[in-house]
């Protein structure tokens, strides 16, 4: 069962590619379940979201296409930005929108988008210790909000080459406890492999340590472009296989359904 639950189109405005190409591309690369999660909308940087305008009707384009495709099943999420201590910036209309699951995912400590190479230079004002520290922090807090049903891309930090100190590890064993105490699951994404650190999220210890403590977890391209969908996916299901899982999650209507890697 081939699964790709997190991909991009247009209505990000830092991704390309309308709907259908997108389905097309996943057709060809054989892709049995397809999500589409664009950045929800936000009253924040606004440059790489869709505009609470775009809500609706971006709802209803996925509708359609779930209506008219017997080829593939597709899901309906949104991909929502979790920044610590600004909960208020999550849209209620979000929140209550009929999705199959919302992406939780931190690219944000306060103002500062760590993932952005626009502001790779505040890594060193920050440093690494305290970057990771505080993205766990995010993180935990993300999932005690229960709000989300899948944690996006957990090791993120470390795209420009600043992996988590060692020392965090207890922090970060802490932090997948908690992620699986409040039911959601983590993604191997393949967007890694595309960045300067060449390798998916999470790392292949990070997965054995999930796999370890009983965290579920589901496969993505986290597509920007229709080339992009299914890239990496034999990589990461080989990850996944060789950490010991057996089974991939899905969710309908928010309720988390277990298939077959």
């Amino acid at each position: 069962m081939r699964v790709d639950l997190h991909n991009h189109t247009y209505y990000c405005n830092h991704a390309e590619g309308s709907m259908q190409d997108y389905i097309d591309a996943a057709l060809r690369e054989g892709i049995d379940i397809f999500g589409f999660s664009c950045h929800a909308p936000m009253d924040f940087d606004y440059k790489y979201r869709m505009k609470i305008s775009d809500l609706n009707p971006y709802l209803k384009s996925i509708k359609d296409l779930k209506n008219s495709n017997s080829q593939i099943e597709i899901l309906l999420a949104l991909e929502v930005d979790y920044i610590l201590n600004r909960e208020d910036l999550i849209e209620r209309e979000v929140l209550e929108a009929q999705t199959d699951y919302l992406i939780g995912s931190v690219h944000f400590l306060g103002d500062w988008g760590f993932d952005n190479p626009e502001f790779v230079g505040q890594w060193q004002e920050r440093g690494v210790l305290e970057t990771w520290s505080e993205y766990l922090d995010s993180i935990e807090a993300m999932a005690k909000s229960r709000l989300f049903q899948i944690c996006g891309h957990i090791d993120l930090p470390k795209l420009f080459g600043a992996r988590m100190p060692s020392s965090l590890m207890p922090k970060m064993r802490h932090t997948l406890e908690v992620l699986r105490d409040n039911d959601m699951v983590i993604e191997v994404n393949a967007a890694g492999l595309r960045k300067d650190i060449k390798e998916h999220y999470p790392s292949f210890d990070l997965l054995k340590l999930a796999r370890e403590i009983g965290l579920d977890i589901t496969l993505s391209s986290d597509a920007h472009s229709p080339s992009q969908v299914g890239f990496g996916y034999e990589v990461c299901k080989k990850a996944a296989l060789d950490a010991g899982f057996r089974k991939v999650a899905i969710f309908r209507n928010k309720e988390k359904i277990m298939l077959d890697l």
